[in-house]
């Protein structure tokens, strides 16, 4: 699977802290500038969205999954474990998780 193979990229370049690379380069920036990179990449996700033009979505969108994948792992958060989550939520409505989880908070 692509993601797993994208994964072990961004282990590796975690790992080296090489000044050549751009993944290198985020770690090296810390995890506000990860988290601020995300976020970047979802708003021009959404603004490629609204101007209709799959082709940049579809960069945009890679962007955006790819920059996901940096923050997890600045944060070690295998992704493995937010499938699982992803997983355990098919198992029951949206809307019946979704109130499971504000229950939660309370």
């Amino acid at each position: 699977m692509i993601l797993k193979q994208v994964v072990k990229i961004i282990k590796d370049r975690k790992k080296s802290i090489s000044k050549d690379s751009y993944t290198s380069s985020l770690f090296k920036k810390g995890l506000g500038r990860c988290g601020q990179k995300f976020g970047e990449e979802a708003v021009e996700l959404i603004v490629a969205s609204l101007e209709g033009d799959p082709k940049n979505v579809k960069q945009e969108a890679a962007d955006v999954l790819f920059h996901f994948l940096v923050l997890l792992e600045a944060q070690e958060i295998p992704l493995n474990e937010i499938l699982t989550i992803l997983e355990q939520r098919m198992k029951i409505s949206g809307l019946e998780e979704k109130l499971a989880r504000h229950k939660d908070d309370s």
